[in-house]
């Protein structure tokens, strides 16, 4: 499973010219599910994501995560993160999990976070989104949970 978090102070996804999420301060975080994870790969993530000292604290250095502020999640499920692009000028996407069995893993994320006590808003799976990122700073980190177990 792959993320890319982005520390912003706000976000928002519109589908077909309707808002229908939007975040303050906090994370916009794409997340990518990719063939043979798992559950744990989920729950490692969100962990790790709500965690993640990437905000800054009074002295300006980055040692408070999205627990300490408060902050907001705004996840988006992208299973072009499993782009492949060593071949051609056409990404492959086989290393992406098939639809169902990433909404479930998507959804488990989500669930996750929220077990976590974040406010989590997120986008439609499968639909065409105009994702809006206002990221703070900029800050952007890229996660794989099979490169983290």
């Amino acid at each position: 499973m792959r993320a890319v978090v982005q520390r912003v102070l706000k976000g928002s996804v519109t589908v077909k010219g309707e808002t229908i999420s939007e975040i303050g301060q906090g994370l916009v975080v794409l997340l990518g599910v990719g063939q043979g994870d798992k559950e744990e790969d989920a729950k490692y993530l969100a962990g790790k994501i709500v965690n993640l000292r990437i905000f800054e604290d009074e002295e300006e250095k980055m040692n408070l995560s999205l627990k300490d502020k408060g902050g907001e999640v705004l996840a988006v499920s992208q299973f072009t993160l499993y782009g492949d692009c060593r071949k051609g000028r056409r990404p492959s996407f086989v290393e992406a999990a098939p639809p169902a069995e990433a909404d479930k893993l998507y959804q488990n994320f989500v669930q996750d976070l929220k077990n976590e006590g974040i406010k989590v808003s997120t986008g439609i799976f499968q639909e065409h989104m105009v994702v809006n990122i206002q990221n703070d700073g900029p800050v952007t980190i890229m996660l794989d949970s099979s490169k983290l177990f």
